[in-house]
């Protein structure tokens, strides 16, 4: 039995959006079953999708919060670093 974890920051992806709408969670259930059976043959309903959203304070890349680490990313890209 495939399960994934699937594991995002709690931000909307679209502006104003603070999470993750059931639509869009939906879609990637159907989406990880579809690919797994795709793939591997896994029966679609055999796979576990557990969806994990976690406060951007709670994540770190870099060596830094999440949130300066985009800011400083953005930074070198405009400057060509």
């Amino acid at each position: 039995m495939p399960i994934v974890n699937i594991l995002v920051t709690r931000e909307g992806t679209t502006a104003g959006a603070d999470r993750t709408t059931t639509e869009q969670k939906n879609a990637v259930y159907r989406g990880i079953a579809d690919l797994l059976f795709d793939v591997m043959g896994k029966p679609r309903e055999d796979t576990t999708v557990i969806f994990h959203e976690h406060e951007i304070e709670d994540l770190g890349q870099g060596g830094l919060p999440l949130a300066d680490y985009r800011r400083q990313h953005i930074r070198d890209r405009q400057t060509g670093d």
